[in-house]
């Protein structure tokens, strides 16, 4: 059960109500973490600007890839449960990308190098070595998607620890950070 209270649409705030909205005709659903940030329609706001504008850099399978790291790194079983879900539906990922997205990997070189980076980051706080930034760009990542990638992995730590304060109870198929060992 979630430590924090998830509510139900008509029992956030009047101003996390279409934002709700605008999930639910997006997704078809509004997830529980959607329903935990409307409690703060302040953090529902960032939440959801933030997404819609990392949407519009990287590609959905490199952005997949990143948060399914992230969410590793940070042992995000909500996280890691959306974002697998998301991958193999959305995104259209093999379950073997998503188990190498986990381990900062992919199939696809560019990807691969994106996803190691954005691992990097989060395990290493941006703190960062000359020769992963090195890497990135080798792979022909620019200046501006160096930002694009922390950006994404920014939105996926600001998730990865709401969600592991909140426990958010899981709405899609589980996913452990655990399994990644049992499956390897």
């Amino acid at each position: 059960m979630s430590r924090l209270s998830i509510p139900a649409r008509d029992d956030v705030p009047e101003a996390s109500k279409p934002i709700l909205d605008a999930v639910n005709k997006q997704l078809g659903a509004v997830p529980n973490m959607f329903c935990l940030f409307a409690t703060s329609p302040a953090a529902l706001t960032g939440l959801t600007n933030l997404d819609a504008a990392n949407a519009k850099t990287l590609n959905l399978k490199t952005r997949t890839g990143i948060a399914l790291a992230v969410a590793q790194v940070n042992r995000c079983g909500y996280c890691l449960s959306a974002h697998s879900y998301i991958g193999l539906n959305l995104a259209r990922i093999s379950p073997e990308e998503a188990r190498l997205n986990r381990q900062g990997q992919s199939s696809d070189a560019k990807i691969a190098a994106a996803v190691h980076f954005a691992a990097r980051v989060a395990e290493a706080r941006g703190q960062v070595s000359d020769a992963d930034l090195a890497d990135v760009r080798k792979a022909g990542f620019s200046d501006a998607q160096v930002v694009e990638i922390v950006s994404v992995v920014a939105q996926n730590v600001l998730t990865n620890l709401i969600n592991n304060v909140a426990q958010t109870d899981i709405d899609f198929p589980v996913v452990t950070a655990d399994d990644l060992k049992t499956a390897a």
